[in-house]
Order: C-alpha cells, then sequence, then structure tokens
C-alpha cells in the first residue's frame, strides 16, 4: 500500500469507509476511477454531490425523495386508506419493488430500542397517528422487522392503535426471524404481506 502515490491512497482509504468495502475491494475501485475517463469521473463524483445536496425525506411518509412529497405519496393510481409501516428507507424499496403493496407508506427510521437510548419521541410515531386520522385510514400494516427491537415496536404501535378505528396487521411470519427486510426476496416479501394478520392491542 504504501507504494502508491499518497493521492492514490487517500481515495482508496475513502473507499474503505464504505460499508461491505475492504482494503482491496478499495484498491480496484481506485484503480479503476483512475483508468476512466475523465468524464467519466466527473459524473461519478456531481452524482455523488447531487444525492448530498437534493435527496432528503418526504414530508408525509418520510422515505427518501428529490421532490416533496415524494412520486409514492402523489401517485394518484395508489390505494388510499391503507398505510404499510417500515423501518428503514430500504425496507419501503424492497416491499414496493415486490409489487404486493400498491398503496402508501409511512417510514419509522428505526425501531425500539432502550438500551440504545431509542424511545417513541425518537421514530416517526407522532406522525404515523397524526396520518391515520387526518388521511381517515382504515389499515395499518406493521411490517417491521421480525427481531426482537421489530416485533416490540409493532406490538408498540398495535397498542397505540388499539384505540382508533382502524385495522392494524402484521405481515405474515414468511420472513424468518432475525431477517432484515431488505435483504428477503421479492417472492418471500409478497406471501408475508398476503398472509398478514391482525393485531390486538396488549
Amino acid at each position: 500500500m504504501r507504494t502508491y502515490p499518497p493521492t492514490l491512497l487517500r481515495l482508496i482509504k475513502e473507499f474503505a469507509h464504505l460499508p461491505g468495502i475492504g482494503e482491496k475491494t478499495a484498491t480496484r475501485l481506485a484503480l479503476h476511477v483512475l483508468n476512466i475517463s475523465r468524464a467519466k469521473t466527473a459524473s461519478l463524483a456531481q452524482s455523488i454531490l447531487d444525492v448530498k445536496e437534493k435527496i432528503r425525506l418526504c414530508s408525509i411518509c418520510f422515505g427518501l425523495t428529490d421532490s416533496d412529497p415524494c412520486r409514492i405519496c402523489t401517485d394518484p393510481e395508489r390505494a388510499t386508506g391503507v398505510l404499510c409501516v417500515v423501518e428503514e428507507t430500504d425496507d419501503l424499496m424492497a416491499l414496493d419493488n415486490s409489487g404486493a403493496f400498491r398503496g402508501r407508506y409511512h417510514v419509522l427510521h428505526g425501531v425500539l430500542s432502550p438500551l440504545d437510548g431509542v424511545g417513541p419521541d425518537q421514530l416517526k410515531i407522532k406522525e404515523l397517528l397524526d396520518r391515520v386520522e387526518k388521511e381517515k385510514i382504515k389499515e395499518v400494516i406493521l411490517a417491521n422487522n421480525t427481531d426482537v427491537e421489530g416485533e416490540a415496536t409493532a406490538s408498540y404501535l398495535a397498542r397505540l392503535l388499539s384505540s382508533e378505528t382502524v385495522r392494524v396487521s402484521r405481515i405474515a411470519s414468511g420472513i424468518p426471524i432475525g431477517c432484515d427486510i431488505k435483504y428477503t426476496d421479492q417472492v418471500t416479501l409478497k406471501r408475508a404481506l398476503e398472509g398478514r394478520r391482525d393485531m390486538e392491542g396488549c
């Protein structure tokens, strides 16, 4: 590594900071950047800057967007009256790409985790309750991950919504326990949504 010029070493180190990228992969990426045309390098750099400058959270569903409200929230062909609640924007994309759900979403941006200092106020829970009332939601589908924190969050939301005149359902257990939604194949996601069940407030 020390034989590389300092400028190239810096790029390698920057790539190595990315999740899932080790030193060897970072080196290959840096050398690829070095070998492509200046125009392609400029396009890559501009794409990174554009993401930082233009991507923000939708003011309605809190998914990622470059226009507010996002395309899903403004799509007139989306089913109204049903909200699918997910933990992160990656989960929203995975579920939507499965084609099993054509309604609207709400992103919590995390799960309840008292040990990590994450309580209801750190999540988009108040905003969810406001939407249920404002948009006259008839069903809330809880599509949290099936790990301990996801189940605890789903149970908490079911209790909060039990006083509302809304059906609260949970995606079926076709998704393995402890598995993240964003890493689940589309067939399993579709079956999980189709086999959702009602949740009763505790």
